[in-house]
């Protein structure tokens, strides 16, 4: 590995940040800062067609939100700015020429109706469809009359036959390639912007980054871009090719795969902490070599390098994320929680917009009451229902529990407590339960399960006394005297 080490995330602002994007960030950020080297954030736009507008700030939200903060890129500059790459067309150009003059590449006046009769041609004969080379050597009084029919010729490099492309992928190890497979490709469209294989290969040239990270479905472009390197007499960069993350099912994942939750924007709005995704997401594919598996990002730092990334695919196991954030809730600040917690009980309308400071106070304990079980913020809505429900519906099992003769005694005397009690503070809530029980001899389940019951409708929950705390007088006193 080259020093100083520069490795780059270089998407296509077309959406959000996507887990499998984010795993590749991060493993970026992660050797540039052991290594003391630069993290670039650089967008691959030349693809117009699927350009998003917001796509950029939508990229830069969802690193900045993981904690993945960059050393160069469209919002801070840099050395080798510009950072987009429709903003470099012009940086392209003398490389283009170079190819052009060496004979390296020419250019090309097929149609797409010539192109794919080509193509339906070769697959009916058997053969894999691959440009044929027939503007490969065309004369001038050739190019001229193309030109004259009105057709703008695109760039083709020229494949070089019965060669082997051979690299040593930092991942896969030993990889090699047969140009004899490979077509002459398209470098520029007639519209005069590169495509992404020769983009991609003079911008890590031009801003001097030193490690290529990505995807596997990447693998087959390397042998088409160390040819461009070797073509322009340029380094070549070394590779490493991340293995695919498969969905639960073992099956390749797909952005239209609903079985996974695949964009980081939806794990901050869902209430997950940005440092459980971090370390869940260093895990797919990538082991610590123990059995630790909790880290922060600066232990991540410390302890990753690429011999331990697998070649085996990465299975995304949303159980073992959820697990992960919950002990990371745990362990957070309840404040921090309830800041995470209490906007979802405002969107589902369960409680105001705008809070006063007693209202605050009461969703904060809300939340600190199931913070232990929550496994992410948005959690909270189906979990605290019952302290929203207008009338309580009995299961059959809490039914029975109802129905056997002690459970009036109880719930009357209970009731007679709650209303004489001057407060329904958790310790004053236990006296009264004390209470209850030197009044009527019952206790333990008898006691406990039956006025749990008879307010929340469940079996089993959360701390009894901070529940009817949170319950209220009020709501106490109605439910109590609806089942009497």
């Amino acid at each position: 590995m080259s020093t100083p080490l520069r490795v780059r995330y270089a998407p296509s602002p077309t959406g959000h940040l996507h887990i499998g994007g984010a795993r590749t960030a991060l493993f970026d950020y992660l050797l540039a800062r052991k290594n003391g080297g630069q993290f670039v954030v650089r967008f691959e736009d030349t693809d117009q067609t699927r350009h998003v507008e917001s796509g950029v700030q939508n990229q830069l939200d969802g690193l900045s939100w993981l904690g993945l903060n960059w050393d160069e890129s469209v919002d801070i500059g840099g050395p080798y700015a510009p950072y987009r790459q429709m903003e470099r067309l012009g940086l392209y150009q003398p490389f283009i020429d170079q190819l052009l003059s060496e004979r390296n590449a020419y250019p090309c006046y097929c149609t797409e109706q010539e192109l794919e009769r080509e193509r339906e041609e070769q697959e009916a004969r058997g053969e894999t469809p691959q440009y044929s080379g027939r503007c490969r050597h065309l004369t001038a009084e050739q190019k001229a009359e193309f030109e004259a029919e009105g057709r703008k010729p695109s760039v083709r490099f020229h494949v070089p036959k019965d060669k082997i492309i051979a690299f040593k992928d930092k991942v896969r190890e030993e990889v090699e390639f047969e140009t004899n497979g490979i077509g002459d490709f398209i470098i520029v469209r007639p519209d005069g912007i590169p495509t992404y294989n020769f983009a991609v290969v003079l911008d890590d040239h031009l801003m001097k980054i030193s490690l290529v990270i990505r995807g596997e479905e990447h693998l087959t472009n390397t042998p088409r871009q160390i040819m461009l390197y070797e073509a322009l007499g340029l380094p070549v960069p070394d590779f490493a090719h991340l293995s695919l993350i498969l969905n639960p099912d073992r099956k390749k994942m797909s952005k239209r795969d609903e079985s996974i939750i695949q964009f980081v924007q939806q794990y901050s709005e869902l209430g997950y902490l940005p440092e459980a995704v971090v370390n869940f997401i260093a895990l797919l594919g990538w082991s610590p070599g123990g059995e630790v598996e909790m880290f922060t990002l600066e232990e991540l730092v410390e302890q990753f390098d690429l011999d331990r990334v697998s070649k085996s695919p990465a299975v995304f196991d949303m159980d073992k994320l959820n697990w992960m954030n919950n002990h990371y809730i745990k362990q957070a600040p309840l404040e921090r929680i309830a800041g995470l917690a209490v906007p979802h009980l405002q969107k589902a309308g369960l409680i105001p917009a705008e809070l006063s400071e007693d209202q605050q106070r009461w969703a904060t304990e809300l939340v600190g009451l199931y913070q232990e079980q929550l496994r992410y913020a948005a959690e909270i809505v189906d979990l605290a229902e019952l302290f929203f429900r207008e009338k309580l519906a009995f299961d059959d099992e809490a039914a029975a529990l109802l129905a056997e003769e002690h459970v009036p005694a109880v719930v009357q005397s209970f009731l007679k407590q709650v209303e004489g009690a001057d407060s329904l503070a958790p310790e004053n809530v236990q006296k009264l339960l004390k209470a209850v029980q030197a009044e009527t001899g019952y206790k333990g389940k008898q006691l406990f399960m039956s006025i749990r019951v008879a307010l929340t409708g469940q079996m089993h929950g959360r701390d009894l006394n901070m529940t009817i705390h949170l319950l209220g007088r009020e709501k106490v006193q109605e439910r109590l005297r609806a089942l009497l």
